[in-house]
């Protein structure tokens, strides 16, 4: 019987082209239970491929998986937070779509790793019992989103770190090397994630960043209310981008992340004249890095308070730590160089 049935679904499969679970089911009278055995020994195999999910989940013949997989060009997921594994996951969407295919190696090597570190993040982070991943290609870019429904990102670094509110919660985040589980991460993924994308979307109950590399730059804004955290990520199939380049780029000579670049407009609340006070807050935890770059972009002046506690206070302190400033106008060179003379 055993071998009956695998020849019922061979045989439908190739009067048909697909089948589902239900078509053997009326053919056999058998249960969903038995009927899968013998689908999954198929797809052991070789003989046959599982394409789709859920209500659209259809078995086709192997050797005309790559033609029906082709056009399938989107995959979304719910999953149950139970025993994920974020490199099975992204085999499967893989297995079961066209994603993936014809696309430039460079562009495979940057979803692999984007995509497996966010949906880590949210696996091992979040406390969300229910998890949805949506991979596509559309037109000319690759997309992926992870949504869960727990604790929130910025929610988990406040409570963590004991930071006051989520723009503080946001500061530490895009430092990059922070992470609120250092004993199991190093917290690099989404530092890196954020700098390979061309666009990437951090969203969390009330506030989002929102990193548009296209235009190199990074804003915060306010947004709708979600529970939970939302990632989404895109980049052109025609991107030239290399993953290893980013790594460079961000690293010393033993190729350990030590790199780090922050934006100084983002410490701007509620006044432009940033003090003392706020250059403790930029430089709470860069005593990692061995080289820190300041942007001044969008930064009109800053006091002296806070020239001096970064240039000559924590650099006197720190002095194997390279400090770089970038964008700075005269009004900020000056402060700088006023202090660094004392």
């Amino acid at each position: 019987m055993k071998k009956d049935i695998k020849k019922i679904i061979l045989e439908q499969l190739t009067k048909k082209g697909e089948i589902k679970v239900a078509d053997v089911i009326k053919a056999t009278g058998f249960s969903r239970a038995y009927i899968n055995r013998f689908l999954q020994e198929l797809k052991k195999e070789g003989k046959i491929v599982l394409i789709g999910k859920a209500n659209a989940a259809r078995y086709i013949l192997s050797e005309k998986a790559e033609k029906a997989k082709k056009d399938i060009l989107s995959i979304n997921k719910i999953m149950s937070n139970t025993n994920l594994s974020e490199d099975v996951i992204l085999s499967e969407i893989k297995e079961q779509s066209g994603i993936f295919m014809s696309l430039p190696k460079n562009i495979i090597s940057i979803i692999d790793y984007a995509f497996s570190e966010m949906l880590n993040n949210a696996i091992e982070h979040s406390k969300s019992d229910k998890i949805t991943v949506f991979v596509a290609q559309e037109g000319r870019k690759i997309v992926f989103e992870v949504l869960d429904h727990g604790i929130g990102i910025f929610n988990n670094i406040m409570s963590k770190k004991k930071l006051n509110n989520e723009m503080e919660a946001i500061q530490d985040l895009l430092k990059g090397k922070q992470t609120t589980a250092p004993h199991k991460h190093s917290g690099e993924g989404i530092f890196f994630t954020s700098k390979i994308a061309d666009e990437f979307l951090i969203q969390s109950f009330g506030k989002k960043i929102i990193f548009n590399n296209l235009i190199n730059d990074v804003f915060v804004k306010d947004s709708f209310k979600i529970k939970g955290t939302k990632i989404n990520f895109s980049i052109s199939i025609t991107s030239k981008k290399e993953l290893n380049d980013i790594f460079k780029d961000y690293s010393g000579e033993s190729f350990e992340f030590s790199k780090t670049k922050v934006k100084i407009d983002l410490y701007e609340i509620d006044n432009a004249f940033i003090s003392r006070s706020q250059a403790r807050r930029v430089l709470a935890g860069l005593e990692k890095f061995k080289e820190i770059v300041l942007d001044f972009k969008n930064v009109e002046t800053v006091g002296q308070g806070f020239a001096d506690e970064v240039f000559r206070v924590w650099k006197n302190n720190h002095p194997s730590i390279k400090i770089e400033n970038q964008n700075a106008n005269e009004n900020i060179l000056f402060m700088i160089e006023r202090v660094a003379k004392q």
